[in-house]
């Protein structure tokens, strides 16, 4: 019995492996086929890059700047301004010194170089910006534009250029209505309104920065709004409620026009901050429109008087009288046989209300009785003692005049030695000499303030040596004792004291008197 097999032979194994791998490389390239796995070779086909093709792309839609559309409605009416003023050799400084002091703090070449040279020419210029206001050519520009000019020039947006002739100056707003001539209606730009507009909405600058980059074009916002008591350079107007805005404004920009994005003239850009960067100053344009009118309609600006010199009512202010709402004025002084004085008005009553408008500052109120017609009789609410009350004034005329900074001279020296009020104060008064006596009207009495301590509360309050304090929580101050009376009593009240302070010219008499809360120590 036997017990072998019969082993496979290498030619019967090479022949099958054969056959596997023949059936697996079919069975691949079919569903490479099928698949579409097989790589192009580069000859077929070259990729070309994304950017060959972006100028045949199609624009996003809404994408165009709305800046665009206001220029285009707006920059046609803007003016560029040049003016000559004729002066003499060894005369004052020229407008371009002066322009420059306006909006840098500096005259040209920064400490005046050349300024001699430029004093002994026969005229000087000087460059600004204006905006047409009607089809008949008249121009609205800032007063210091064209203040003292013996030739204006006015170049349009579309290079003619014209004489222009003034209509009217108002340097208490520094608004000017120049006109010019033209054959053909010119483009005029619609006036908005100030009153509506928001802080934080987009604003632009039109106007011919430095003199020679006309039709120059900023944008910005509107950064603040009732600007005032700004101390510009070169003379600051006495009536202010700026527009504040950071749209970039420069030289040669003042008289153009602020825009809004319905392409309305908003404000005239008057001046910057010499200190600051991206702060710009404009006009609201209902203020400049309303005086415009008027020197369009009569070639002057004819203001209300009522007759009273107001202060801010101030939060401890307005604590002293009692009151929670710091809204209204303080009445600080009256004009003798004034208008107010002949209604009852009295110093330390509050306005809070005139001509039916709610008075919030001093800046609105100022603007308010300004532009309220000249014998007109209006309701003015007061509050005196706490106690509501309203009288009937007719404003009276007034030529409107700067106010001219006075010396403030120690007073007379006299022998009334010093009398000490209460530590409260910071400060030590005495009473009126006899010259001192002299100097003021008979109906003046108070006490003049002999030293102040730095740091406390009559010194942190704005009160100087030798201002006279007339009255102490609504009482007169007729000697240091009262004073001293009326500090007890405000500390039992635990409220701060209210003083009436006068500032006083004692080589004239003449003084202004303002209402402060001093803050006493516990």
């Amino acid at each position: 019995m036997s017990n072998d097999r019969s082993p496979l032979g290498p030619a019967r194994i090479w022949a099958g492996a054969a056959v596997f791998v023949t059936c697996g490389l079919v069975l691949g390239l079919a569903l490479a086929g099928t698949l579409r796995l097989s790589p192009e070779s580069v000859a077929q086909g070259v990729v070309e890059p994304a950017y060959q093709n972006a100028a045949t792309m199609a624009p996003l839609p809404g994408m165009e700047s709305p800046f665009v559309a206001v220029v285009e409605r707006a920059a046609p009416a803007v003016v560029s301004i040049e003016t000559r003023r004729k002066v003499g050799a060894g005369g004052n400084s020229s407008d371009m010194e002066e322009m420059y002091r306006r909006w840098f703090g500096q005259p040209p070449g920064g400490n005046g170089g050349g300024g001699n040279e430029r004093r002994q020419q026969q005229y000087t210029p000087s460059s600004g910006s204006g905006f047409l206001i009607d089809p008949d050519g008249r121009i609205l520009t800032n007063n210091h534009v064209v203040r003292d000019a013996s030739e204006i020039t006015v170049t349009l947006s579309d290079k003619r250029t014209f004489k222009a002739r003034i209509i009217g100056q108002d340097p208490a707003t520094d608004v000017a209505v120049i006109q010019i001539n033209a054959s053909t209606p010119l483009p005029a730009l619609p006036l908005g309104n100030s009153d509506g507009i928001k802080v934080g909405e987009w604003v632009l600058a039109i106007g011919n920065p430095l003199g020679e980059l006309q039709g120059s074009v900023t944008a910005g916002i509107v950064s603040a709004r009732g600007r005032s008591a700004l101390n510009i350079a070169g003379g600051a107007p006495d009536y202010q409620d700026f527009i504040q805005t950071d749209a970039s404004i420069n030289f040669g920009n003042s008289g153009g026009p602020l825009v809004n994005l319905r392409g309305e003239a908003i404000g005239i850009n008057t001046a910057i901050n010499a200190q600051g960067q991206g702060i710009g100053f404009a006009i609201p344009i209902n203020l400049a429109r309303h005086i415009a009118e008027q020197l369009v309609a009569n070639g002057k600006v004819v203001r209300g008087f009522l007759g009273v010199v107001p202060a801010e009512l101030t939060p401890d202010l307005a604590e002293t009288y009692g009151l929670k709402s710091d809204a209204g004025v303080v009445v600080g002084e009256v004009s003798d046989d004034s208008p107010a004085s002949r209604a009852g008005i009295k110093p330390g009553d509050i306005i809070t209300s005139f001509d039916q408008a709610r008075v919030r500052d001093v800046t609105a109120f100022r603007l308010k009785v300004a532009d309220t017609p000249v014998e007109k009789r209006v309701a003015v609410a007061l509050l005196r003692d706490g106690k509501p009350m309203t009288v009937s004034v007719t404003l009276a005329n007034r030529e409107v005049m700067l106010a001219q900074a006075t010396g403030r001279p120690r007073p007379v020296p006299g022998g009334v030695p010093d009398e000490v009020v209460p530590a409260d104060l910071g400060m030590s008064v005495r009473s009126l000499n006899e010259q001192e006596h002299a100097v003021l009207a008979e109906n003046i009495n108070g006490v003049v303030v002999s030293e102040v301590e730095p740091g406390g509360a009559a010194g942190t309050a704005g009160i100087e040596e030798g201002d006279l304090i007339l009255e102490a929580g609504g009482n007169a101050t007729t000697s240091p004792a009262a004073l001293g009376a009326a500090v007890k009593a405000a500390k039992a009240s635990g409220r701060p004291l209210r003083v009436r302070v006068a500032s006083v010219d004692w080589s004239s008499g003449r003084m202004g008197t303002r209402y402060v809360a001093l803050k006493l120590k516990d």
